[in-house]
């Protein structure tokens, strides 16, 4: 697949670097100095781009305490309403274009995740240059629609989609005349057990969607995230945190600084070591092969004297015959005096 997808500066391609983005989520703990700081922490780890979440406990669910809108399915979050949690969570809105600035002053892209219509129209205003649709919202139809409608890129998490749903939000995209869409690969569990990511499937949904492909990872550590690079992943997303002791809602599973600087690192490396389909030599590789098995003479014979197992033997280093010739020249003669450690040559054969 050819197709590039543009998001500020940076240019997403099967011939570019993996798209690094760090998701602040509610990690602020609701202090607008923690949310900069995190922004600065994104940009010193190697973050190409800082995203947030824009809703209001009341764009996202009712304040209602019923039994379906309890949290009891053995999260993190267990014990609350999804009111209260999204009251707790949630980024406010007028804090997010002082952000969007000092994100952009740093070289970071900036945007987010609407979660209704009113804050679509919200990072409109913002000129947000890509939207994030949640793992959770891949079944609002008419969200999507919106999104895609506006012409830019779409990033779809599929953490808690069947095949059904993934297909349909393509299609939704794609009959809004939007092809910007790349699909990230989730698993809406917090964190991830590794047995449960299936990063395979990532793969196959390029194949199935022709679609980009890329990681929203809640998975500890930086292991599959590096591993998603080697597959095929062409953005990374992992939530982070200044530090977990400090606590947030979402800092049991989020990186810390130095730990999402160090998997950056580690896919930059594997993006060097992926490299190009070749079979031509390094000049350090042609210096090496000097080192390569050849044949040698390996006691002191005398002219007349017949090769064999013992007196010709296949050892490093490069200077004599290739070893393709070694039962060619079993049972021949040598026609001179030649000693132990005698790069063997045809002019040492005698054919006559």
């Amino acid at each position: 697949m050819n197709h590039q997808i543009k998001i500020g500066e940076h240019v997403i391609s099967p011939g570019t670097g993996a798209y690094i983005v760090a998701e602040m989520s509610g990690n602020h703990n609701m202090d607008y100095d923690r949310a900069l700081r995190i922004i600065q922490a994104a940009k010193e780890s190697g973050a190409d781009a800082i995203k947030l979440q824009t809703y209001t406990a009341d764009t996202i669910t009712l304040d209602c305490d019923d039994p379906c809108f309890q949290i009891t399915q053995g999260t993190l979050w267990d014990g609350t309403t999804l009111h209260r949690l999204y009251e707790k969570a949630y980024t406010p809105w007028e804090w997010q274009p002082g952000l969007q600035k000092a994100a952009n002053d740093m070289g970071l892209d900036f945007f987010s995740s609407p979660f209704d219509p009113t804050s679509v129209d919200f990072l409109e205003r913002l000129k947000v240059p890509a939207y994030k649709v949640a793992s959770f919202e891949i079944t609002d139809i008419p969200l999507i629609r919106r999104i895609a409608s506006l012409g830019k890129p779409v990033l779809i998490s599929t953490g808690i989609a069947a095949l059904g749903d993934i297909e349909l939000a393509v299609r939704t995209c794609r009959e809004a005349g939007n092809e910007d869409v790349i699909l990230l690969k989730c698993c809406s569990a917090y964190p991830t057990p590794y047995e449960d990511i299936n990063l395979k499937t990532m793969v196959n949904m390029a194949d199935t969607f022709g679609c980009m492909v890329g990681l929203s990872d809640h998975t500890m550590g930086h292991a599959v995230a590096v591993a998603s690079v080697a597959l095929g992943a062409r953005v990374v997303e992992k939530h982070l945190t200044l530090s977990r002791a400090e606590g947030g809602v979402d800092s049991a599973f989020s990186m810390e600084p130095e730990e999402f600087k160090q998997m950056v690192e580690q896919i930059r490396m594997v993006e060097k070591a992926m490299g190009r389909v070749t079979y031509e030599l390094t000049e350090k590789q042609k210096g090496e092969k000097e080192h390569a098995r050849s044949l040698f003479i390996a006691a002191d014979m005398k002219a007349g004297d017949v090769l064999n197992e013992t007196n010709m033997r296949s050892v490093r280093p490069a200077n004599g015959l290739h070893t393709r010739y070694y039962e060619e020249l079993l049972g021949k003669r040598v026609n001179r005096d030649v000693k132990m450690g005698t790069p063997l040559g045809w002019e040492l054969i005698d054919f006559s």
